[in-house]
C-alpha cells in the first residue's frame, strides 16, 4: 500500500506490499485475452466493494483511468519483476496521475503477486490477502476515497501482479432518475389534466458527492418534436394535454458537477 494525501500543506505518504503463493500456472497461460483479464480487474474491485459495503462504506466507483494506471503500473512489475512502489527511474503512480492530468486530492496504491491459477481466483487471493494485512485493509476500507480501478498482469513464467489505485477526487459520477406514476382527470371531451411523477438523486460517493441540482423534462405529442419544458426541482409536472393522442414524457437529472443522467421516457395515452 502506499497512500499520497494532497493538501495545501505538506504531503504525507505510506507504502505497503504483500506477496501471495497459491497453487502454480505455468508461463504457457501468460497469452490469457484481454477480455479475462478487464473482467479479472473488475472483479477485483467488486471483491472489494463487496468487503466496503459489509463495513458501512459506501462502494468505490470505477474510474477508467485509474483502471489505465494500475494496468500500467502491474505490466511494468510482470515484466521487469520489481515489486515495488516505485519504479525504476523513480516514477510512482502520483507521478503518473499528475501526468495524467487527473484532478486528484488524495491516492493511495497496493499491489500484490501471486500464482493463483484462473484470473477470478487470482483477484480473490489479492483481495483476500489485502484484507489479511492491517495496513492494506485500511487502504480497502478507508473513508478517504470515492474512486478505484485495478489492474492485472502475467509474468512470463506466470506469476500474476496486481495493483490498485485509489483515489479521491471530484465527483465524475452521473445521477440517476426513475419514473414514477402518472394520472389524469378528464376535464372534458377534447382534454384532460395529466400529472406526471419522478424521482431523481445525485450518485452517492464516499466523499465529495456534488449533489443534485435539477431536472429537465420534454415531451413530444404523436412522435412530433420534443417541446422542452426547462428546469425544476420539483417531483412532479402537471398539464393539460389533448385527449385521444400519444405522449411521450421525458426526465432526466443534473448533478452540481454538471453530469446528466440518462432520459427516462414513458408513453401516456390521456
Amino acid at each position: 500500500m502506499r497512500s499520497h494525501l494532497r493538501r495545501l500543506g505538506p504531503l504525507s505518504l505510506a507504502m505497503v506490499l504483500i506477496v501471495g503463493l497459491a497453487p502454480s500456472v505455468g508461463a504457457a497461460d501468460a497469452d490469457v485475452s484481454s477480455t479475462a483479464m478487464v473482467a479479472a480487474e473488475r472483479h477485483a474491485l467488486d471483491l472489494t466493494n463487496r468487503r466496503r459495503l459489509d463495513n458501512g462504506l459506501i462502494r468505490l466507483r470505477l474510474d477508467t483511468r485509474l483502471t489505465e494506471l494500475a494496468r500500467e503500473r502491474a505490466q511494468y512489475m510482470a515484466q521487469t519483476g520489481e515489486f515495488s512502489h516505485v519504479q525504476s527511474n523513480g516514477t510512482t503512480v502520483f507521478d503518473m496521475i499528475s501526468s495524467s492530468s487527473i484532478r486528484w486530492y488524495a491516492a493511495g496504491e497496493i499491489i500484490a503477486w501471486n500464482t493463483a491459477g484462473p484470473l477470478d481466483y487470482s483477484a480473490e487471493f489479492a483481495v483476500q490477502g489485502w484484507m489479511g494485512s492491517p495496513s492494506h485493509r485500511a487502504i480497502v476500507l478507508s473513508g478517504d476515497y470515492n474512486y478505484a480501478g485495478f489492474g492485472v498482469a502475467i509474468a512470463a513464467d506466470g506469476t500474476r501482479y496486481w495493483a490498485g489505485v485509489y483515489l479521491r477526487g471530484p465527483d465524475r459520477t452521473a445521477p440517476w432518475t426513475r419514473a414514477g406514476t402518472w394520472s389524469k382527470v378528464n376535464l372534458d371531451r377534447t382534454y384532460a389534466r395529466v400529472t406526471i411523477r419522478w424521482s431523481g438523486g445525485d450518485t452517492r460517493l464516499q466523499v465529495l458527492t456534488s449533489g443534485l441540482r435539477y431536472f429537465q423534462t420534454q415531451r413530444r405529442r404523436d412522435g412530433g418534436a420534443w417541446y422542452d419544458y426547462g428546469t425544476t426541482t420539483a417531483l412532479h409536472l402537471t398539464r393539460r394535454w389533448l385527449r385521444g393522442h400519444t405522449y411521450q414524457f421525458r426526465v432526466r437529472s443534473r448533478d452540481r458537477a454538471g453530469y446528466w443522467s440518462p432520459w427516462v421516457t414513458r408513453t401516456i395515452v390521456p
